[in-house]
Protein backbone atom coordinates (compact mmCIF):
# COMPACT_ATOMS: atom_id res chain seq x y z
CA UNK A 1 0.00 0.00 0.00
CA UNK A 2 1.00 3.67 -0.55
CA UNK A 3 -0.30 5.66 2.25
CA UNK A 4 -0.35 9.64 2.34
CA UNK A 5 -1.77 12.48 3.78
CA UNK A 6 -2.94 15.72 1.79
CA UNK A 7 -4.67 19.13 2.23
CA UNK A 8 -3.66 22.36 3.45
CA UNK A 9 -1.14 22.49 5.95
CA UNK A 10 -1.81 21.48 9.53
CA UNK A 11 -5.43 20.16 8.06
CA UNK A 12 -4.06 16.88 6.30
CA UNK A 13 -6.42 14.39 5.67
CA UNK A 14 -6.09 10.43 5.23
CA UNK A 15 -5.55 8.94 1.43
CA UNK A 16 -4.13 6.10 0.22
CA UNK A 17 -3.31 5.59 -3.75
CA UNK A 18 -5.02 3.17 -6.01
CA UNK A 19 -3.35 1.27 -8.48
CA UNK A 20 -4.40 3.66 -11.23
CA UNK A 21 -2.09 6.67 -9.72
CA UNK A 22 -5.87 8.48 -7.85
CA UNK A 23 -5.73 9.07 -4.90
CA UNK A 24 -8.51 7.79 -2.57
CA UNK A 25 -10.11 9.21 0.50
CA UNK A 26 -9.23 7.15 4.03
CA UNK A 27 -11.28 9.67 5.99
CA UNK A 28 -14.32 7.28 6.87
CA UNK A 29 -11.89 4.55 7.75
CA UNK A 30 -8.90 6.48 10.08
CA UNK A 31 -8.53 9.65 11.57
CA UNK A 32 -5.33 10.30 9.89
CA UNK A 33 -1.64 8.37 9.01
CA UNK A 34 0.46 8.49 12.36
CA UNK A 35 1.51 5.79 15.01
CA UNK A 36 -1.98 4.73 16.14
CA UNK A 37 -3.16 3.40 13.03
CA UNK A 38 0.57 1.72 11.89
CA UNK A 39 0.21 -1.45 13.51
CA UNK A 40 0.07 -4.52 11.99
CA UNK A 41 -3.62 -5.20 12.69
CA UNK A 42 -4.44 -2.05 11.63
CA UNK A 43 -2.23 -2.55 8.52
CA UNK A 44 -4.22 -5.50 7.58
CA UNK A 45 -7.53 -4.05 7.78
CA UNK A 46 -6.65 -1.72 5.63
CA UNK A 47 -5.52 -3.89 3.06
CA UNK A 48 -8.79 -5.63 3.01
CA UNK A 49 -10.47 -2.69 1.61
CA UNK A 50 -11.86 -2.39 -1.74
CA UNK A 51 -10.18 0.44 -3.10
CA UNK A 52 -12.86 1.24 -5.80
CA UNK A 53 -15.87 1.73 -3.14
CA UNK A 54 -13.38 4.69 -1.55
CA UNK A 55 -14.10 8.57 -2.80
CA UNK A 56 -11.31 9.52 -5.37
CA UNK A 57 -9.86 12.84 -4.67
CA UNK A 58 -10.45 15.83 -7.47
CA UNK A 59 -8.14 18.24 -8.42
CA UNK A 60 -4.05 18.54 -7.16
CA UNK A 61 -4.01 18.46 -3.59
CA UNK A 62 -0.89 19.63 -1.81
CA UNK A 63 0.23 16.48 -0.41
CA UNK A 64 1.67 16.31 3.04
CA UNK A 65 4.21 14.45 5.09
CA UNK A 66 3.52 11.33 4.92
CA UNK A 67 3.25 10.47 8.51
CA UNK A 68 1.42 12.52 10.98
CA UNK A 69 2.40 13.55 14.50
CA UNK A 70 5.91 12.04 14.28
CA UNK A 71 7.39 11.24 17.83
CA UNK A 72 10.69 11.60 17.09
CA UNK A 73 12.45 12.44 13.81
CA UNK A 74 16.33 10.11 14.11
CA UNK A 75 19.01 10.56 12.36
CA UNK A 76 21.78 8.51 11.15
CA UNK A 77 25.24 10.08 10.08
CA UNK A 78 28.08 8.94 7.65
CA UNK A 79 26.20 5.58 6.61
CA UNK A 80 27.28 5.42 3.61
CA UNK A 81 30.82 3.97 2.45
CA UNK A 82 31.24 6.07 -0.90
CA UNK A 83 29.53 9.17 1.02
CA UNK A 84 32.16 9.05 4.05
CA UNK A 85 34.50 9.06 1.70
CA UNK A 86 33.74 12.69 -0.08
CA UNK A 87 34.00 13.63 2.61
CA UNK A 88 36.90 12.95 4.11
CA UNK A 89 35.58 11.09 7.26
CA UNK A 90 36.34 7.56 8.48
CA UNK A 91 33.78 4.92 8.49
CA UNK A 92 32.46 5.16 12.50
CA UNK A 93 32.36 1.63 14.21
CA UNK A 94 28.67 2.03 15.48
CA UNK A 95 26.02 4.25 13.85
CA UNK A 96 25.88 8.03 14.41
CA UNK A 97 22.79 9.26 15.82
CA UNK A 98 21.55 12.54 15.86
CA UNK A 99 18.32 14.28 15.99
CA UNK A 100 16.24 16.52 13.50
CA UNK A 101 13.46 18.63 15.20
CA UNK A 102 10.21 17.61 14.26
CA UNK A 103 9.15 21.34 13.52
CA UNK A 104 11.59 20.63 10.19
CA UNK A 105 9.01 18.23 8.92
CA UNK A 106 6.96 19.68 5.75
CA UNK A 107 5.34 17.84 2.93
CA UNK A 108 7.46 16.40 -0.38
CA UNK A 109 6.66 19.32 -2.74
CA UNK A 110 6.83 21.97 -0.04
CA UNK A 111 9.13 25.31 -0.56
CA UNK A 112 12.38 24.89 1.46
CA UNK A 113 13.38 28.06 3.34
CA UNK A 114 17.55 28.67 3.36
CA UNK A 115 17.72 29.80 7.33
CA UNK A 116 18.72 33.38 8.23
CA UNK A 117 22.68 33.58 8.25
CA UNK A 118 22.99 30.68 6.10
CA UNK A 119 25.84 29.95 3.84
CA UNK A 120 26.41 26.35 3.01
CA UNK A 121 22.35 24.57 2.97
CA UNK A 122 22.92 21.28 1.50
CA UNK A 123 20.66 18.61 -0.12
CA UNK A 124 20.64 14.80 1.50
CA UNK A 125 18.34 11.91 -0.34
CA UNK A 126 17.59 9.84 2.18
CA UNK A 127 15.57 6.49 3.08
CA UNK A 128 13.07 7.05 5.71
CA UNK A 129 11.88 3.93 7.96
CA UNK A 130 8.78 4.80 9.65
CA UNK A 131 8.33 2.48 12.46
CA UNK A 132 5.06 0.38 13.17
CA UNK A 133 5.38 -1.32 16.59
CA UNK A 134 7.05 -0.33 19.75
CA UNK A 135 10.32 -1.22 19.42
CA UNK A 136 12.87 -1.99 22.19
CA UNK A 137 15.97 -4.03 22.94
CA UNK A 138 15.42 -6.09 19.64
CA UNK A 139 17.86 -8.61 17.30
CA UNK A 140 18.82 -7.35 13.78
CA UNK A 141 16.82 -10.67 12.82
CA UNK A 142 13.40 -9.08 14.29
CA UNK A 143 14.14 -5.61 13.35
CA UNK A 144 12.56 -4.99 9.52
CA UNK A 145 8.79 -6.88 11.44
CA UNK A 146 8.61 -3.15 13.20
CA UNK A 147 9.03 -0.95 10.10
CA UNK A 148 5.71 0.00 8.99
CA UNK A 149 7.18 0.89 6.03
CA UNK A 150 9.66 3.24 4.05
CA UNK A 151 9.54 6.66 2.32
CA UNK A 152 11.84 9.39 0.65
CA UNK A 153 13.29 12.25 2.59
CA UNK A 154 15.37 15.21 1.98
CA UNK A 155 17.57 15.48 5.10
CA UNK A 156 18.50 19.68 4.96
CA UNK A 157 21.90 20.23 6.13
CA UNK A 158 22.77 24.10 7.13
CA UNK A 159 26.58 22.56 7.08
CA UNK A 160 28.42 25.98 8.78
CA UNK A 161 25.83 25.88 11.53
CA UNK A 162 26.43 21.99 11.79
CA UNK A 163 30.29 21.71 11.87
CA UNK A 164 31.51 25.31 13.16
CA UNK A 165 28.41 26.28 15.13
CA UNK A 166 29.74 24.54 18.60
CA UNK A 167 27.48 21.77 20.18
CA UNK A 168 25.80 18.57 18.22
CA UNK A 169 24.93 18.64 14.60
CA UNK A 170 21.25 19.06 15.16
CA UNK A 171 21.64 23.39 14.89
CA UNK A 172 22.43 22.47 11.39
CA UNK A 173 19.78 19.87 10.98
CA UNK A 174 16.64 21.35 12.05
CA UNK A 175 15.44 24.95 10.68
CA UNK A 176 11.87 25.06 9.43
CA UNK A 177 11.63 22.82 6.11
CA UNK A 178 14.70 20.98 6.58
CA UNK A 179 12.78 17.95 6.87
CA UNK A 180 10.54 16.84 3.92
CA UNK A 181 8.93 13.64 4.31
CA UNK A 182 6.92 11.88 1.04
CA UNK A 183 5.44 11.90 -0.91
CA UNK A 184 4.03 8.20 0.17
CA UNK A 185 4.65 5.55 3.09
CA UNK A 186 5.26 2.64 1.04
CA UNK A 187 4.24 -0.59 4.05
CA UNK A 188 7.18 -2.92 4.04
CA UNK A 189 5.54 -5.56 2.49
CA UNK A 190 6.23 -4.09 -1.31
CA UNK A 191 9.95 -3.43 -0.47
CA UNK A 192 11.43 -6.95 -0.77
CA UNK A 193 14.94 -5.47 -0.30
CA UNK A 194 15.67 -2.27 1.01
CA UNK A 195 19.29 -2.57 0.84
CA UNK A 196 18.93 -2.66 -3.08
CA UNK A 197 16.82 0.66 -3.68
CA UNK A 198 18.35 3.55 -6.52
CA UNK A 199 18.38 6.67 -5.34
CA UNK A 200 18.72 10.15 -6.77
CA UNK A 201 18.75 14.16 -6.22
CA UNK A 202 18.99 17.00 -8.38
CA UNK A 203 19.62 20.31 -8.44
CA UNK A 204 18.01 22.68 -11.53
CA UNK A 205 18.43 19.46 -13.36
CA UNK A 206 21.55 18.59 -12.74
CA UNK A 207 21.88 15.21 -11.25
CA UNK A 208 24.22 15.60 -8.13
CA UNK A 209 23.18 12.16 -6.20
CA UNK A 210 22.91 9.08 -8.02
CA UNK A 211 23.58 6.02 -5.48
CA UNK A 212 21.72 3.08 -4.09
CA UNK A 213 20.94 1.32 -0.87
CA UNK A 214 23.35 -1.03 -0.92
CA UNK A 215 26.22 0.95 -0.34
CA UNK A 216 25.23 1.34 3.44
CA UNK A 217 27.34 1.00 5.71
CA UNK A 218 25.02 -0.04 8.61
CA UNK A 219 21.59 -1.60 6.61
CA UNK A 220 18.04 -0.97 8.01
CA UNK A 221 17.97 -3.91 10.51
CA UNK A 222 21.47 -2.89 11.97
CA UNK A 223 20.22 0.61 12.77
CA UNK A 224 16.93 0.08 14.38
CA UNK A 225 18.62 -2.95 16.50
CA UNK A 226 20.91 -0.46 17.37
CA UNK A 227 18.90 2.26 18.07
CA UNK A 228 16.59 -0.04 20.11
CA UNK A 229 19.63 -0.36 22.66
CA UNK A 230 19.55 2.78 23.90
CA UNK A 231 15.53 4.35 23.46
CA UNK A 232 12.67 3.08 22.66
CA UNK A 233 11.02 3.53 19.12
CA UNK A 234 7.75 4.37 18.86
CA UNK A 235 5.02 3.59 16.28
CA UNK A 236 5.37 6.77 13.62
CA UNK A 237 8.72 7.76 14.93
CA UNK A 238 10.94 8.26 11.47
CA UNK A 239 14.33 7.42 11.01
CA UNK A 240 16.67 9.21 8.31
CA UNK A 241 19.20 6.42 7.65
CA UNK A 242 22.08 8.56 5.56
CA UNK A 243 22.98 9.63 2.53
CA UNK A 244 24.95 8.83 -0.70
CA UNK A 245 28.07 10.25 -1.81
CA UNK A 246 26.76 13.56 -3.93
CA UNK A 247 26.08 16.75 -1.56
CA UNK A 248 27.13 20.41 -2.15
CA UNK A 249 29.86 20.03 0.71
CA UNK A 250 31.65 17.02 -1.11
CA UNK A 251 31.89 18.89 -4.69
CA UNK A 252 35.22 20.47 -5.45
CA UNK A 253 34.54 23.15 -5.30
CA UNK A 254 31.68 23.37 -2.70
CA UNK A 255 28.02 24.46 -3.80
CA UNK A 256 24.97 25.16 -2.20
CA UNK A 257 21.72 26.13 -2.48
CA UNK A 258 20.69 29.62 -3.41
CA UNK A 259 17.09 31.18 -3.73
CA UNK A 260 15.32 29.82 -6.80
CA UNK A 261 17.08 26.60 -7.04
CA UNK A 262 14.74 23.41 -7.94
CA UNK A 263 15.39 19.99 -6.41
CA UNK A 264 14.14 16.53 -7.57
CA UNK A 265 14.92 13.49 -5.74
CA UNK A 266 13.29 10.52 -5.68
CA UNK A 267 14.09 6.73 -4.61
CA UNK A 268 12.89 3.37 -6.12
CA UNK A 269 9.32 2.28 -5.23
CA UNK A 270 9.13 5.42 -3.04
CA UNK A 271 8.43 8.49 -5.42
CA UNK A 272 9.55 11.39 -6.18
CA UNK A 273 9.69 15.00 -4.41
CA UNK A 274 9.99 18.16 -5.98
CA UNK A 275 10.97 21.64 -3.37
CA UNK A 276 12.10 25.34 -4.74
CA UNK A 277 14.12 26.95 -2.62
CA UNK A 278 13.77 30.24 -1.39
CA UNK A 279 15.33 32.62 0.98
CA UNK A 280 13.82 32.56 4.65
Amino acid sequence: MKLLRYGPVGAEKPGILDEAGKIRDLSGIVDDVTGAMLGDESMARLRGLDLGTLPVVDGDPRIGACVGNVGKFVCIGLNYADHAAESGLDLPDEPVIFFKATSAIIGPNDTVEIPRGSVKTDWEVELGVVIGKRTKYIFEAEALDHVAGYCVINDLSERDFQLHRSGQWVKGKSADTFGPIGPWLVTRDEIADPQNLQMYLEVNGHRYQDGSTNTMHFSVATVISHLSQFMSLQPGDVISTGTPPGVGMGRTPQIYLKPGDKMELGIQGLGVQRQDVVQG
